[in-house]
Parts: C-alpha cells; structure tokens; sequence
C-alpha cells in the first residue's frame, strides 16, 4: 500500500486547510485510516482516524476542530481543520491500517504516507 499526503501549506492562525491521504496499491487490505502528526522536538501524536464505514476517533486537542472523512471510490482520506492554532503546526502524516481499531498508537499503523508540513502562524 502506497498512501499520498497532500495539502499542506502557511495559513494564519484560525484559518483553514483540508488535507488529503490518496491511497493506492493493495487497498483491499486497508481498514482503517489514521493522521497523525509530529512537531519539531517532539514525539509523533495521535490527531484523527476513521474506518471504510466512517466511524471516526479524534484527539482531545482536536475534537471540534479537525473533521476525517473517507471517499471509499477514491480510496482517499480527507482532513478538514478549522480555526487552526500556532500549535497545529507540525508535519502531518497518515497511515493505513489492515484492522478497524482506530488505535491511537502508531506501532499499530502498517503503512506510512511522506507527511505534509502545515505552519500556522500567530
């Protein structure tokens, strides 16, 4: 499985972007979808994840905020995040997983797309 993150960008602070995680190859073997995302000097956290039917699990420092969502047919997952903070800055990764748990744990991610770098500045 080969995942493609896109839509990273500068936005000021309580701006919007909606990223995008194209997956290709064995996608049959994918059930569910996690973002994640890693500051400078920091360890890589937990921000959303979603299965094929949609039910969705979000992070506490995103919840309201940020909204997952999948199009099944173009095998792609969406992040949508709204009234962005400097703290959001980070770069921001999916992954793929071949079960339904929606872990927030990345060891339990099979695949890893390159990460897209999102700068929200004050």
């Amino acid at each position: 499985v080969q995942l493609q993150a896109s839509g990273g960008g500068l936005v000021q602070a309580g701006g919007s972007l909606r990223l995008s995680c194209a997956a290709s190859g064995r996608t049959f073997s994918v059930y569910s979808m996690g973002w994640f995302r890693q500051a400078p000097g920091k360890e890589r956290e937990f921000v959303a994840a979603i299965t094929r039917g949609g039910t969705t699990r979000y992070a506490d420092s995103v919840k309201g905020r940020f909204t997952t969502s999948v199009d099944n047919a173009k095998n792609t997952v969406y992040l949508q995040m709204n009234s962005l903070k400097p703290e959001d800055t980070a770069v921001y990764y999916c992954a793929a997983d071949d079960t339904d748990s929606l872990s927030s744990n990345p060891v339990d991610y099979n695949y890893w797309g390159q990460g897209t770098l999102v700068t929200v500045s004050s």
